[in-house]
């Protein structure tokens, strides 16, 4: 323990500065909490060999991965940013994106049904906090969750499967929720948030993000989540990102507390749209444009021999990853240098709808049947992603869906291992961090 002791504080402070910030406080509350805020500590362990992944992985092709790829970094959204209406459910994280072995994202995505069971047991239990409330009062159990994990790997390679009969079908995108209730409930809601959307002065993220009752539109007064800047602040970021947006900066605050993983990375949100005076019909034509500070690919401290593509700055691999990953990719994707570091430039989509581990795990009525469906949807949108990553051939998805019957037992093995560790790393954290 004394080596493990060592390697997590050394990983903890090279990633986050120094032991004990807000967002180590905030990864205490569950263990599902601590993996979503620990990305390094997962491919520490991969290149150390405590995560046994398969050999037969290991000569996969590489390609496009989300490299943080759990159950919550998926959602449903808007093609082409703020700009389109087709409401779609696919990775909504591309921060840890690189060119990388898809084993990787499918060991991480195994162990995150793990730990999402576990924390909506927990719940009910009253061992960990509630992030949100419980939506039943029933949870998935350990053999409902191992079913769950073949379930998500059975889909991805049937996904592969279609991929290489028919080579079109990586342009596919998942938005039809027929058979699920759950994912059905989701796609009304984020459409209700979308442009013409009966909530979308309400819910979308523009109406929750800008008070539309000023003229002209500004961000909400909101203290600890938005900070104001001095005058002239404001005018050198207009300045700086003014040839990155597609219309006028209006506004400009500096986002609080904002994820898990980055939540100690600074940001901006810029208010962008026409500067005439706004009036309901014109609201679709505003939107928010997130600025962020980005750091290294949390694969790439690990793996060094890696495609050239992993070589590009932090924020250009972020958003070349996106846009091949992505169907239609936001319009507003970009990366600037600035202030010696490296920003991402990226719409908020105004119909942006995730669903909580309560959601999916402890949902009123067949818990088993939901979360099933939902690892099964982000299991068919992962596979179009991870195709799309070389579009000249299918050679990725043959080798894949051949390969994959072989080694499932074994991820799933590694990825229950990783979980554990995740659970005995918050508790190490816990004790560190305690008074």
């Amino acid at each position: 323990m004394k080596n493990r002791t060592q390697q997590l504080k050394d990983e903890l402070i090279r990633v986050d500065g120094e032991l004990g910030i807000d967002k180590h406080h905030k990864m205490l509350s569950n263990p599902f909490v601590f993996m979503r805020g620990s990305a390094q500590l997962f491919y520490a362990d991969l290149a150390g060999g405590e995560i046994p992944l398969p050999k037969l992985c290991q000569s996969w092709p590489h390609t496009t991965i989300m490299g943080d790829c759990h159950l919550s970094n998926f959602g449903f959204f808007t093609e082409e940013g703020s700009h389109g209406e087709q409401i779609i459910f696919g990775p909504n994280d591309f921060d840890d994106a690189c060119i990388g072995n898809p084993a990787w994202d499918l060991v991480r995505f195994l162990a995150s049904i793990e730990l999402c069971r576990d924390y909506c047991q927990g719940l009910l239990e009253g061992l960990y906090p509630p992030l949100e409330e419980p939506k039943g009062e029933h949870c998935l159990s350990t053999d409902h969750a191992h079913k769950a994990q073949l379930a998500f790997l059975h889909t991805y390679r049937k996904t592969l499967k279609k991929s290489v009969k028919k080579p079109d079908y990586r342009y596919r995108a998942v938005n039809s929720f027929n058979r699920s209730k759950l994912m059905r409930k989701a796609y009304k809601k984020a459409c209700e948030r979308s442009t013409g959307g009966q909530k979308f002065s309400r819910k979308s993220s523009l109406a929750k993000a800008v008070d539309l009752t000023l003229v002209p539109l500004k961000f909400r007064n909101r203290p600890g989540r938005y900070k104001r800047l001095d005058a002239a602040t404001v005018s050198h970021i207009i300045h700086t990102f003014a040839p990155y947006v597609d219309d006028q900066i209006l506004d400009v605050v500096q986002r609080q507390d904002a994820g898990t993983g980055s939540v100690n990375m600074a940001r901006y949100y810029l208010l962008v749209g026409p500067t005439d005076t706004p009036g309901e019909a014109q609201w679709p034509l505003f939107h928010v444009v997130e600025v962020k500070c980005q750091r290294e690919a949390a694969p790439l401290h690990y793996f060094d021999h890696l495609p050239p593509m992993n070589r590009l700055n932090p924020a250009h691999l972020t958003v070349n990853c996106q846009r091949l990953m992505a169907r239609r990719p936001d319009i507003v994707l970009d990366e600037v240098v600035w202030q010696d570091a490296h920003w991402l430039v990226r719409s908020r989509h105004h119909a942006r709808y995730n669903l909580d581990p309560e959601q999916i795990a402890t949902a009123k009525g067949s818990v088993k049947h939901n979360f099933l469906d939902y690892v099964k949807h982000c299991a068919r949108a992962l596979a179009l992603a991870h195709a799309r990553g070389d579009i000249r051939s299918t050679e990725f998805e043959r080798r894949l869906s051949t390969e994959l019957p072989e080694v499932a037992d074994d991820l799933r093995l590694a990825a229950d291992k990783n979980a554990q560790q995740i659970k005995a790393d918050r508790l190490w954290l816990a004790e560190v961090l305690t008074p």
